[in-house]
């Protein structure tokens, strides 16, 4: 799941969910966190509007191993992917349309 040299590499197991033909967005949620609604719905329209991206949405509690791996200490965290798994972009907070499809880039 974490890769040599301090990079960090995902995998459909690690995620639990398929990795995106050319990206994956994976945020990290709590049930209680309101931007985390917010968060889902902006990952997830951009999700659809590009083509071969996937949205993954992890619940962090019901996944702590995860979360002490990676190193997550709020939600709603989003992990950009390349289509190999690895993290190029990493943000907290609830982001903006304009954002992710400018993190998108640095995957895809």
């Amino acid at each position: 799941m974490l890769g040599r040299d301090d990079e960090t590499r995902l995998d459909a197991a690690g995620i639990g969910a398929e990795l995106g033909e050319r990206a994956t967005l994976v945020q990290f949620s709590s049930a209680f966190c309101q931007p985390c609604r917010a968060t889902r719905r902006v990952l997830a329209e951009v999700a659809a509007m590009v083509e071969g991206v996937a949205h993954v949405e992890i619940d962090a509690e019901a996944r702590l191993g995860l979360v002490r791996a990676l190193g997550i200490s709020a939600t709603p965290t989003v992990l950009v992917l390349d289509a190999a798994g690895r993290v190029v972009r990493r943000a907290s907070g609830q982001p903006r349309r304009a954002d992710v499809i400018a993190a998108l880039g640095a995957a895809v």
